[in-house]
């Protein structure tokens, strides 16, 4: 598996692989080819949900407004995230190279991985991490650290763009751009005074807050940690936010769990895909809500076994998200998703503490289970705006 600082990238929203990846790509062009002017032809889900997040214009931003950018909905062969860049010359288009951003911000330029780095952990999937750790008795914290002993300080940088964009999203108010006319909702929330409001509900509002903060700041094109994707952003943060300002864990506290979310991050997108466009929403806020999870159940100090069913719970009860963002905006429904997501964590570590020795599926299973069931949803649920709730909002249809 690569290094988490390829699994947690600070970057703009709104789209880790329609926006960051692009850009990389961009960026990948003007340092092996020089100036343009050039041509980028974006296919499948990247040309049909392209300019809601914003391919277009980082494109423009990064390779120059002269770039000539063509929409072809027609999904090629290999990721449905795929893009080919020419160079133009009196009207005449030479290719290039052929890339594929495949989540989280990770790209591939003709099949091979851009700046991924070498392999760091020999362990691929949980089982073999399991293991070792039971040989060399270490907890998944120390297993990160063993194999990046430098990790502390990206994790440091993690965590404080995190702590930052939740704060921002929680004092910032007004619409959203893209035509919706959604308005931010986080800072209503978090002051929300209801009467008669009961603990448990008063702790949730305070996590969905937190969680929409992100997701929103996210839409708005913010700057946001992959964890694992830009439109999951704010899940992840939601809860480690809630641990520090409201249960008063410390920043070293922290870094454990997010090493350790990180795992799970790194085992998912290894053996299967966090990819909206591939597998649908569950590879992003299902494989986002798993990592909370296990992060929560490292800062409960439940050990490695509760931290495994946990995760494994959390994907398992998101199998089958689908991915359908009205107009190609990462706004509705993604943004209440994160916090929905957000609480759902906190319920499966609940679960994992009393089901843990009687628990029947692994997570290896489960992430099997999720790309295989990414792989059998429709197009149209795959980051298309082509089904579901996309071709639904604001029409006065109704299913038949």
């Amino acid at each position: 598996m690569k290094s988490l600082k390829e699994l947690y990238r600070i970057g703009k929203g709104p789209s880790s692989s329609h926006t960051i990846g692009p850009q990389r790509i961009a960026a990948y062009t003007l340092e092996t080819y020089g100036a343009g002017p050039y041509r980028v032809e974006l296919f499948g889900s990247l040309a049909l949900t392209g300019k809601g997040h914003g391919t277009d214009r980082v494109l423009r931003e990064t390779l120059g407004g002269d770039t000539e950018i063509l929409f072809n909905t027609v999904t090629q062969p290999g990721h449905p995230n795929r893009m080919t860049v020419s160079a133009l010359c009196d009207g005449k288009a030479t290719l290039l190279f052929t890339a594929d951003s495949i989540g989280g911000g990770s790209v591939l330029i003709d099949g091979v991985p851009l700046s991924e780095g070498t392999d760091l952990y020999p362990e691929t999937d949980f089982a073999a991490i399991r293991t070792f750790l039971t040989e060399n008795g270490i907890s998944l914290a120390d297993y990160v650290r063993h194999y990046e002993p430098d990790i502390d300080a990206h994790l440091s940088l993690v965590w404080d763009t995190m702590r930052d964009s939740v704060e921002r999203g929680l004092v910032r108010t007004g619409e959203l751009e893209g035509g919706l006319h959604l308005a931010r909702k986080a800072r209503t929330l978090y002051r929300e005074n209801t009467k008669f409001e009961p603990a448990l509900m008063h702790e949730n509002r305070k996590v969905s807050a937190y969680a929409l903060a992100v997701a929103e700041e996210n839409a708005a094109n913010g700057t946001v940690v992959t964890a694992p994707t830009c439109g999951s952003a704010g899940i992840l943060p939601a809860v480690l936010y809630y641990m520090y300002r409201d249960c008063g864990v410390s920043d070293a506290e922290i870094l454990d769990a997010l090493a350790v979310a990180g795992v799970i991050g790194n085992v998912v997108k290894t053996n299967a895909s966090i990819s909206g466009a591939e597998c649908g929403c569950q590879a992003e806020v299902g494989v986002a809500c798993s990592m909370a999870a296990a992060a929560l159940a490292q800062l409960y100090e439940l050990g490695t076994e509760t931290v495994e069913c946990a995760a494994e719970i959390a994907l398992e009860h998101n199998l089958g998200l689908t991915c359908d963002p009205v107009r190609g905006l990462v706004q509705i429904p993604c943004i209440e998703r994160n916090a929905m997501a957000s609480i759902k964590a906190f319920n499966a570590v609940m679960l994992a503490k009393s089901l843990e020795r009687a628990h029947q599926v692994s997570f290896d299973q489960i992430v099997e289970v999720m790309y295989r069931t990414g792989k059998d949803l429709p197009s149209g649920y795959r980051e298309t705006a082509t089904g579901g709730l996309a071709i639904i909002y604001g029409t006065e249809k109704r299913p038949s």
